[in-house]
């Protein structure tokens, strides 16, 4: 989709050096974070909005709203975040096309097993991902733009 420069998931969302570094490699003047829980909460919206680089303009959006916005067209460079690979199948599903997919950051939580590093999936997530690459979407590990590239496949 014209104008997402990164869709990124990373369970911590927007956060210090690390999308700071991103920023310098994909220039973005937006930042649109998809997470429905996110959305519903007021205080991590100002959160999140704190935390962006200074002159990024940020959005908090459900996935029902990011759907609707993404389907209107973004004028703007923008990067996408998002916590879970389910967020970008509901946008898929909901008739998003995305290319490829920036795996940054999932920690341990229950139902979860190491994947990669300190990076870990649970096996609804691991579906998600192996349902990404049979439908060409590339999707890769990759914390920091200076680090080498892991293909997620052969890790799944």
């Amino acid at each position: 989709m014209e104008n997402i420069v990164l869709a990124r998931i990373d369970d911590r969302l927007i956060h210090g050096q690390v999308m700071t570094a991103w920023m310098k490699t994909r220039p973005a003047k937006r930042i649109l974070v998809i997470d429905d829980k996110v959305a519903a909460d007021a205080f991590m919206i100002e959160v999140i909005e704190l935390a962006a680089p200074t002159g990024v303009k940020v959005d908090v959006y459900s996935c029902d709203q990011a759907i609707e916005a993404l389907k209107n067209g973004i004028d703007t460079p923008t990067i996408l975040l998002a916590k879970v690979p389910d967020t970008y199948k509901r946008l898929m599903d909901g008739g998003i096309a995305l290319g490829e997919i920036n795996l940054g950051g999932m920690g341990m939580a229950p139902g979860r097993k190491t994947l990669y590093k300190n990076i870990a999936a649970s096996e609804v997530e691991r579906s998600v991902m192996k349902g990404f690459l049979a439908q060409g979407i590339d999707i890769k590990i990759q914390i920091i733009p200076s680090e080498n590239c892991i293909e997620i496949g052969r890790l799944l």
